[in-house]
């Protein structure tokens, strides 16, 4: 079977955007990413536990990962993974920019909607 070669490319301007208004970036067979852009400061997110694993990494701004008992404080420069299944939510502290990968694809068979 012959190696897919083909290059994908995406203009985050021209993303589609998700449910929570996360930009859909380049997507694979196997990992996906996905931007996270000038999110607000407010309440957590509920918390929510998912169909896969995601590493993350903080280009501005300051949040809160709440993660099976633990809490870190996400700052520009920072990177971080949260593992398949494992309930977790963010609290933004400081308009939050940053750029996740998902392994598997989240957006991929309703992944995201679990």
């Amino acid at each position: 079977m012959a190696a897919d070669t083909s290059i994908t490319k995406v203009d985050s301007q021209h993303s589609p955007t998700g449910p929570d208004g996360e930009k859909y970036l380049a997507s694979g067979t196997h990992i996906a990413m996905r931007m996270w852009e000038n999110e607000q400061p407010g309440e957590p997110k509920a918390p929510a536990t998912r169909p896969y694993e995601t590493v993350g990494y903080v280009l501005s701004g300051r949040a809160e990962l709440h993660l099976a008992g633990q809490m870190v404080v996400l700052e520009p420069g920072n990177s971080w993974v949260v593992p398949k299944n494992t309930e977790h939510t963010y609290k933004i502290l400081e308009s939050f920019s940053a750029v996740e990968a998902t392994s598997p694809p989240a957006q991929v068979h309703g992944r995201e909607d679990k």
